[in-house]
């Protein structure tokens, strides 16, 4: 995954989130929206539409932000429970199924609670099918694990409410930008031969660049060694120079001094 490929889906999912939370707003506070359009109150409907354009948009970034957790949790829970990990996943996601019924508040009716559980159970299902399509059957139970215990996770924050409106608002941008990643996840991670041929040529550029920094270092360096040994000759020259000027003077005193 490339930083283009992750901010191309990251910005999709928010956009998508952001529009189921916005299209979920005007059927479930339709009453709301219904109260400002007759008599209609510009001011109002666009404040309204700010606040439920800024709830679907934290909701997606929620979903957004259990996705990645997963793929971290996954890794860990593979290193740790190694073949097992699968059924441990399983084990988490019957117990979350049931948590989602008997945890969640009993103000809203028991009806509505089995119900909200079997959504969510078959909206992972499906996505999960779709997973196993696309690429193989050992997506399934990750793919399954997201949808309903991340995701569960996330809707936690409003279970305990008793509101059910706003268990709804909560819960279709997390279904669909939790789904949409899920789906986007293989396209994003697969190899682009494209992509991948332009790493190779830069690849080999850079091989080709050291190689003839390489030489060029070479190439100095034996010049640093040629002038270092010009130095060496010329200066034992000069002192071989030195060394006979010294006996000439020598000799030259010695015979003036017989000659006297």
């Amino acid at each position: 995954m490339n930083s283009r490929k992750f901010v191309h889906m990251f910005l999709h999912t928010l956009w998508i989130g952001w529009l189921v939370g916005l299209l979920t707003s005007f059927i479930v506070e339709s009453s709301i929206y219904g109260a400002y359009l007759s008599p209609f109150e510009g001011k109002e409907l666009i404040g309204l539409f700010l606040f439920y354009s800024g709830k679907g948009l934290t909701y997606t970034v929620i979903a957004q932000t259990g996705f990645f957790a997963y793929l971290f949790i996954n890794l860990y829970g593979q290193n740790f429970f190694k073949s097992f990990w699968p059924t441990v996943q399983v084990l988490i996601i019957a117990f979350v199924l049931f948590d989602i019924v008997y945890f969640t508040s009993k103000e809203l009716s028991l009806t509505f609670r089995i119900g909200l559980m079997l959504i969510i159970l078959l909206a992972g299902i499906v996505v999960a099918i779709f997973k196993v399509r696309q690429t193989n059957g050992t997506a399934f139970i990750p793919a399954l694990f997201v949808m309903v215990v991340i995701l569960t996770l996330e809707l936690s924050l409003v279970l305990r409410t008793g509101e059910a409106n706003e268990i709804i608002l909560m819960l279709m941008p997390l279904l669909v930008a939790t789904a949409f990643q899920l789906i986007m996840l293989h396209h994003v991670t697969k190899i682009d031969p494209e992509h991948q041929r332009r790493i190779e040529q830069r690849r080999k550029q850079r091989r080709e660049q050291q190689k003839q920094r390489q030489k060029e270092l070479a190439s100095k360096n034996k010049q640093s060694k040629q002038n270092e040994e010009v130095k060496g000759k010329t200066k034992r020259g000069n002192n071989h120079k030195k060394k006979n000027k010294r006996k000439n003077k020598t000799s030259n005193s010695s015979e003036s001094r017989q000659h006297n």
